[in-house]
């Protein structure tokens, strides 16, 4: 059984005649995103900051979020913020942290079936006090460190050091400018689209380490190339792989995009900028990067 191969034939493309256009967009891109975040910051969501998730389903038709929201405003607990999702009676409703304590919360949640009548059927209630949303934050930055962390130590150990000085960096490219999409568009951030910054970290380094080994692998083979044509080989003999990988990922992505309805709507934006910016890391920052640490060829 043969293998599916997209392309033929290697090609010749010259990736490293661009690295430098890729290192300087990536610089500005990266600046972009850390100037938004200290001063814009993230959208964060209940997860986060507290609150109450209520997911409602209306059920004497399509819901009318003008005349829910007006019966919440009415009972003073802060701004609500209602949208559907999935069908036209599924309503998600966001009710802002109440001083108080858990208490307090509980107490909204009542308060706002009571006000939307009976007409309406709760199928999740969600309560998340300040004190949990400030150690998910701390468990989040502490997953998302400790994870590039345990990438560098196994580049490290299974390539040269230089490997994985280019894989941790490109990786914790990629993972800052999906947070800085977010901070750009304001979206929701939560620890569903944390879960996917952590995935797209294993997409991303997964792809690198293909390049990688294609790279060592020529250095044995041809140890008097030139380095500069020995990574635009490996980059070519492994486009082929790229293109197949990139394009299943998207496909299965793009479905959770368009079918996943809102609860998966934050997750598959990240991760379809994840696939991209993943795949621009591998080729024109990690690859490149040995470029200038070259690493033993002997």
């Amino acid at each position: 059984m043969r293998p599916l191969i997209v392309i033929r034939h290697v090609p010749k493309i010259d990736f490293m005649r661009w690295h430098v256009l890729g290192f300087a967009f990536s610089l500005v891109l990266t600046a972009l995103t850390i100037g938004l975040f200290l001063t814009a910051g993230l959208n964060y969501g209940i997860d986060f900051v507290g609150g109450t998730l209520i997911e409602a389903r209306t059920t004497t038709g399509p819901a009318d979020l003008a005349t829910m929201r007006a019966k919440l405003d009415a009972l003073h607990l802060g701004e609500a913020s209602l949208q559907q999702f999935g069908g036209l009676e599924d309503v998600l409703i966001r009710l802002p942290q109440q001083p108080g304590g858990d208490a307090a919360q509980m107490k909204a949640v009542q308060m706002a079936r009571q006000a939307l009548g009976a007409n309406v059927e709760y199928r999740r209630t969600e309560v998340v006090g300040p004190s949990v949303g400030s150690e998910l934050i701390r468990a989040g930055v502490l997953a998302t460190v400790l994870a590039l962390g345990a990438i560098l130590i196994y580049i490290w150990f299974r390539f040269e050091w230089q490997f994985g000085v280019g894989a941790t960096i490109a990786t914790l490219h990629d993972v800052v400018t999906t947070v800085g999409l977010f901070a750009i568009f304001q979206l929701e951030f939560n620890l569903t689209t944390l879960a996917a910054i952590l995935t797209i970290a294993g997409y991303s380094i997964n792809d690198t380490v293909v390049i990688y080994d294609r790279v060592r692998e020529s250095m044995r083979k041809y140890r008097t190339m030139p380095f500069r044509e020995l990574v635009n080989l490996a980059l070519n003999e492994t486009l082929s792989r790229t293109i197949l990988t990139v394009s299943t990922v998207a496909l299965a992505v793009l479905s959770l995009l368009v079918f996943g309805g809102q609860v998966l709507k934050g997750f598959s934006i990240a991760m379809m900028w994840g696939i991209v910016i993943g795949t621009y890391s591998s080729l024109f920052i990690a690859a490149p990067l040995l470029y200038y640490v070259q690493p033993n060829r002997q």
